[in-house]
């Protein structure tokens, strides 16, 4: 720890005032935090100062720096470990998708994932809803695993940017999220400690991401990569469309069958596109195949020949998981009743107000209003129509799954999803698309 000393209330008050915090103080801030000599309220009024003015290029380094140095940094040799890192979106299972095909064709991928933030949903809490997988692996077992196993699937760990951990939970009930200086610092802080030697970033931007315009998207994808240059470490962005759920599964046990099943070859044309694209990119970074087209190829065919699957049923019994789920679904927690949600009139599905889907998955039980709040697995929608798809009236549009308990709640998510969710045209609407630029 830095042995300059300074006082907390000073120094947010200068930034509420936008003036620029030092390198020293902005280390001093994040270590007395770590250390617990700040309280949380201190750091939630200083995450506000910093989302409300912002920071420049020289603050998010140094941030980033200090979530880097308040915990351990991993270190693996080759060139091959490449890990993904998607900011976050609905419906977004693609982790559990590109990891064993990306494994499968000889890619070594170290995953420390996080669990839900804001209206999105978490790759940990997703991946829980497996009886028995274990995510609380310690660094040592961790290192080994990727070394002999090539796939590994962690939350962060204590020793892992401690600082990023603490402060991710506040930046959740805080709408301090949207941030990219803030969004920089977590993720690359945390990429950077696990050991990765190349990343592939998914920036999603639309109704449902953090991100709401290509621009914004554009802005984050670059300060990811410019701070992956300074580490040199090997980068590609993709922005991709998050206007709708990715895939027509939202909730976590739903997630992780529509990720099998895509795994067996018959998932949503969206998810599997995408997941597919993403593990190109890390297959060719990571060097396995010189060129992406070839690395595309390969790609497709891990999924094609089943060695992907394979790869994600070895992942699930390594970490403790109950793989029979591969093959039995109803070993996942399931809700008992569903809701339809059926189309007023005749149409064509024009927009959804896709953050407002998380906002009712959390309602729901699905996800976090408070950071001591559990996950309910169970819970969770099915889209049966995405944007450009001819409607008529009657017509499902989604399916609510939820408890005999929660019937009341299921009207009003219907309700609320046909009033301020969902908008219809009369007219045909085109099909979004899904990778809308490449940043490298």
């Amino acid at each position: 720890m830095s042995k300059d000393i300074f006082q907390v209330y000073p120094l947010i008050d200068k930034k509420k005032k936008g003036q620029r915090l030092t390198d020293k103080e902005i280390k001093w801030f994040i270590q007395s935090y770590t250390d617990k000599k700040i309280e949380d309220y201190q750091m939630s009024a200083m995450l506000m100062a910093m989302f409300i003015q912002g920071m420049d290029v020289s603050e998010t380094a140094a941030l980033t720096d200090a979530m880097l140095e308040s915990g351990e940094q991993l270190k693996f040799t080759g060139k091959n470990v490449i890990d993904k890192h998607s900011t976050g979106g609905i419906g977004d299972k693609a982790s559990f998708i590109l990891a064993p095909i990306a494994s499968a064709a000889g890619v070594k991928v170290p995953m420390i994932a996080g669990r839900g933030l804001g209206h999105t949903g978490g790759t940990v809490d997703k991946i829980e809803a497996i009886k028995g997988f274990n995510t609380a692996l310690d660094l040592k077992v961790f290192q080994e695993k990727l070394n002999k196993e090539g796939l590994v699937l962690i939350g962060q760990t204590p020793d892992i940017a401690p600082a990023d951990r603490l402060i991710y939970a506040l930046r959740d009930v805080t709408a301090t999220i949207d941030s990219i200086p803030l969004i920089t610092a977590s993720i690359m802080s945390k990429k950077l400690a696990e050991g990765a030697n190349g990343i592939v970033f998914d920036i999603k931007c639309g109704t449902g991401a953090f991100m709401r315009t290509t621009k914004d998207a554009r802005v984050l994808g670059k300060s990811l990569i410019a701070t992956s240059k300074r580490f040199k470490k090997k980068a590609v962005a993709l922005i991709t469309d998050m206007n709708q759920p990715l895939g027509n599964a939202v909730g976590h046990s739903n997630e992780i069958i529509e990720s099998i099943e895509t795994l067996k070859g018959k998932g949503p044309k969206d998810i599997t596109d995408l997941s597919i694209a993403l593990a190109a990119h890390m297959i060719h970074l990571a060097g396995v195949e010189k060129t992406f087209d070839k690395a595309l190829k390969k790609a497709h065919l891990m999924v094609d020949s089943g060695k992907a699957l394979e790869e994600f049923r070895k992942l699930l019994k390594s970490q403790g998981g109950d793989d029979r789920v591969i093959d039995d679904y109803s070993l996942l927690p399931q809700a008992t009743e569903v809701t339809k949600v059926t189309a007023a009139k005749a149409g064509y599905i024009k927009m959804f107000q896709n953050d407002q889907i998380g906002l009712l998955l959390i309602e729901l039980g699905g996800g976090r209003k408070s950071k001591a709040d559990k996950i309910d697995h169970a819970v969770g929608f099915n889209f049966e129509k995405k944007i450009g798809d001819k409607v008529k009236k009657g017509e499902t549009i989604f399916v609510i799954h939820h408890h005999a308990q929660q019937k009341e709640i299921a009207e009003k998510i219907k309700s609320t999803f046909l009033k301020e969710v969902l908008v219809m045209s009369a007219s045909k609407v085109k099909t979004p698309k899904l990778i809308i630029e490449k940043l490298s």
